[in-house]
């Protein structure tokens, strides 16, 4: 199975441990992924702003840079979301027969990270060791496009040392949106700070999410409150080792 990793924008850019770690982790399954050095954004910005025409060329890209391969992975349910069902919307509108064909092949090909682990590969237990207690956002992308249910949970629950505690109200949205914090932030700060209160109300020492973007956001309001809460992306805690701790 020839397999890529689409590290998305925010992790090329923030948080490049993330990229690491999904190789990190692929890598100890067995699996040699690339990294095609050609790929940029997935283009879900401008699909979410209304800048259709302007997401041609993006998705035209993506389809180039991750031709041919069996599988394409991301540490990003959002992206993941876009790739599989906002693409086929902006290449209908473009009118260009060969785009239409190209997203048809490669969309169906992107898998979530959690989707790739469990539905792929057939493994929940990835001989990963995390001693902390930690509690899990399903973010919304994740969550109601992709239907990623309870994979990352089933994940975490065979993490050796770690303790899984239920985040209340954990199928609210954090308030992040991408450029819906820009536009509505007030909105935004509001319904963040919620998220919050209920990560502190968990117990947690550390808050999990499949999505960089809303640990951005539920991070920022942890840390202006001094909560000594962090935040990590699931991949890094499916990365950890004991060798590693």
């Amino acid at each position: 199975m020839k397999v890529a990793v689409q590290v998305t924008c925010i992790n090329d850019t923030m948080f490049p441990d993330t990229g690491k770690a999904v190789f990190t982790l692929l890598r100890r399954l067995g699996v040699e992924a690339d990294f095609p050095a050609a790929q940029t954004c997935c283009a879900q910005p401008m699909v979410n702003t209304g800048y259709l025409d302007e997401a041609v060329p993006v998705v035209r890209n993506f389809v180039d840079a991750f031709a041919g391969y069996d599988a394409i992975v991301t540490p990003s349910g959002s992206c993941a979301g876009s790739a599989r069902h906002q693409h086929s919307i902006v290449a209908r509108r473009s009118g260009d027969a060969r785009l239409r064909e190209a997203v048809a092949r490669t969309s169906p090909k992107v898998y979530e990270l959690t989707e790739f682990l469990v539905d792929v590969l057939g493994v929940t237990d990835v001989g990963a060791y995390f001693p902390h207690r930690v509690t899990y956002h399903p973010t919304c992308h994740s969550l109601r496009m992709l239907g990623v249910g309870d994979r990352p949970l089933r994940l975490l629950r065979e993490v050796r040392g770690l303790d899984l505690v239920e985040l209340p109200a954990a199928t609210e949205c954090c308030g992040f949106g991408g450029t819906f914090a820009v536009k509505n932030a007030e909105t935004s700060t509001a319904m963040g700070a919620d998220k919050a209160r209920h990560v502190l109300e968990a117990g947690a020492e550390v808050l999990v999410a499949g999505d960089n973007s809303c640990l951005l956001h539920i991070g920022g309001l942890l840390s202006r409150q001094r909560t000594g809460v962090r935040v990590m992306h699931l991949a890094e805690v499916l990365a950890g080792t004991e060798d590693a701790a």
